[in-house]
């Protein structure tokens, strides 16, 4: 016996979600522990260099399981084609018409739900999955008062593709405030609120930076105009290390990598958190130096 592992992500017009993946992961994980050999195929658009249908011919398998999602369509409908000769299984499927060609070329349909049957839980709950850093990213627009020293646009560009590459979840955090778009905090209490639920903050705001301090987040703050300027300031005023200008971002990736890692690892160690949980202590905005300056200014105490 030999099985061959397939899903919706391991179409190259198909989709990777969670759910699919995790489902897959968890057959995949089930045949391995009762000694079965299976191998897992995957679209070369979500995971390049994994085994991909065109690289699985039937010749070298006796089944097919087709794991999650609505079994309809003509890719699936190809793919019974392609494995005519393999004894073909779906599980945890969901069965809207058992009549299409799609669901009916199984030879055992195992649905997490059908018309007519007791649904049954999906097997995305059933892996343990392995806890990453969930990161807030608060990306400045463009700076029209900085002229010639702006880099914006390259700043977001590097940082950006360097994320991506970073084994973290990436949150995009707006900090405007906006009632009307459901997908903004519409007052301030619910940014905070989203801020300490975050692990780390990467931005190129002045504000991304002091809300993440303020909430007892760390954060790396990357300043995109040259020379520095008022986040670097900022960085200053709350004695912040993990600060970054435009113009000290080298243009060499590996160094670029590296000195972007090393304060992104320290914002999420032990030290990183604690330096930032401090800052949080020592914010007391009642007691700001520069309201003292404004009453003073206001009252004539100085």
């Amino acid at each position: 016996m030999r099985v061959l592992i397939a899903g919706w992500p391991s179409f190259v017009h198909g989709e990777a979600t969670a759910g699919d993946v995790l489902s897959m992961e968890a057959v995949e994980g089930a045949l391995t522990r009762a000694g079965v050999a299976c191998e897992t195929a995957w679209s070369p658009v979500f995971r390049p260099g994994h085994l991909r249908l065109d690289d699985a011919p039937a010749e070298h398998y006796t089944h097919v399981v087709f794991v999650c999602g609505p079994v309809h369509g003509e890719q699936l409908r190809a793919l019974h084609r392609r494995y005519a000769r393999c004894r073909r299984i779906a599980v945890d499927v969901s069965v809207t018409d058992p009549d299409d060609a799609a669901a009916a070329g199984f030879d055992v349909l195992l649905p997490r739900d059908r018309a007519g049957a007791e649904p049954r839980r999906d097997l995305s709950a059933l892996p343990d999955p392995r806890p990453v850093p969930v990161v807030g990213v608060i990306l400045a627009p463009e700076q029209p008062e900085y002229g010639r020293r702006r880099r914006h646009g390259e700043v977001t560009a590097r940082l950006t593709a360097w994320l991506k590459r970073q084994d973290c979840v990436r949150v995009p955090v707006d900090t405007r405030l906006d009632r009307r778009d459901w997908r903004r905090c519409g007052t301030e209490d619910q940014l905070a609120s989203l801020i300490r639920r975050l692990d780390s903050v990467v931005t190129t705001r002045l504000h991304g930076l002091v809300l993440g301090l303020s909430n007892g987040v760390a954060a790396l703050a990357v300043d995109p105009v040259a020379g520095g300027a008022k986040v670097s300031a900022q960085a200053r005023a709350w004695s912040w290390p993990a600060i970054v200008t435009a113009d000290a971002l080298p243009e060499d990736e590996s160094e670029h990598e590296r000195r972007l890692r090393g304060w992104f690892d320290w914002c999420l160690s032990p030290a990183g958190r604690s330096a930032a949980w401090r800052r949080s202590a020592s914010a007391d905005p009642g007691r700001d130096p520069l309201l003292g300056d404004l009453l003073r200014c206001l009252l004539g105490r100085g």
